[in-house]
């Protein structure tokens, strides 16, 4: 009986030392590039401006285009690292969503409440999402990386 529990014992060890050494691998694959941020940042920030100009055609538009380009994002990101992470999954990366919701719905806000008294609110909540999204997007990962390395 020992022997069968040892010859457990050990084929579980070896399992998951496999299945550290797959996570290890597929955390170094998970962080983007430095260009995917700046790009969802300047996506974001093209979609939000649009509504400075305040014709719904040109909104229409800018929201086909950001949909088309995020779904291009996804394609880039899925090639490069082999898979695609949800955003709104459980875990550790769930608060830093959280505080990008947050954040969003607060300058989204401000920037409508401005913009019926000054035309370029919508540019300048453009900006600020789009850098906010940039520096959260790299959060995100960072935190989704630690976790698959055991770190959090």
């Amino acid at each position: 009986m020992e022997s069968d529990e040892a010859f457990d014992r050990d084929a579980a060890r070896a399992e998951l030392a496999a299945l550290q050494s797959q996570r290890a691998a597929l955390a170094d694959r998970a962080m983007q590039p430095w260009w995917y941020d700046a790009l969802l940042g300047l996506l974001l920030f093209g979609f939000v401006s649009s509504y400075a100009l305040h014709d719904n055609w040109v909104s229409l538009a800018a929201v086909v285009v950001f949909l088309l380009c995020l779904r291009g994002l996804v394609e880039v990101y899925e090639r490069r690292t082999g898979f695609w992470v949800d955003a709104f999954r459980k875990g550790p990366t769930w608060r830093a969503l959280a505080v990008w919701m947050a954040f969003a719905l607060g300058v989204l806000l401000a920037g409508f409440a401005v913009d019926e008294h000054w035309g370029g609110a919508m540019v300048v909540a453009g900006a600020v999402l789009g850098v906010g999204v940039a520096v959260i997007s790299r959060w995100w990962t960072r935190i989704y990386v630690a976790e698959l390395r055991g770190e959090r």
